[in-house]
């Protein structure tokens, strides 16, 4: 599903149009972004939660080289699926 699709489910599900959900979708998708840019946590009850996580430096190697090579640490965003989300699944 791509936000085109997306856009229209969620029109189809709330009732209402498609340039209105999207909308509303960029709004989510604006304040997740601002929430985990000042590294706090976004919690969604039943769906998951978006957090910062900071992975530290670690060693590697070049894959053409096969020399070894430090991987600098750096933030990453992580999505941990509520208990609602992971049932649909299985």
């Amino acid at each position: 599903m791509n936000k085109a699709d997306l856009v229209k489910r969620m029109a189809e599900i709330a009732g209402t149009t498609k340039a209105n959900a999207e909308k509303l979708l960029d709004a989510f998708m604006q304040a997740v972004e601002e929430a985990i840019a000042k590294e706090d946590k976004v919690v969604l009850v039943g769906f998951g939660t978006f957090q910062v996580a900071k992975r530290a430096e670690r060693s590697g190697r070049n894959p053409r080289t096969g020399a070894p090579l430090k991987i600098p640490a750096k933030k990453v965003v992580k999505f941990s699926p509520g208990k609602k989300l992971e049932s649909a699944v299985k």
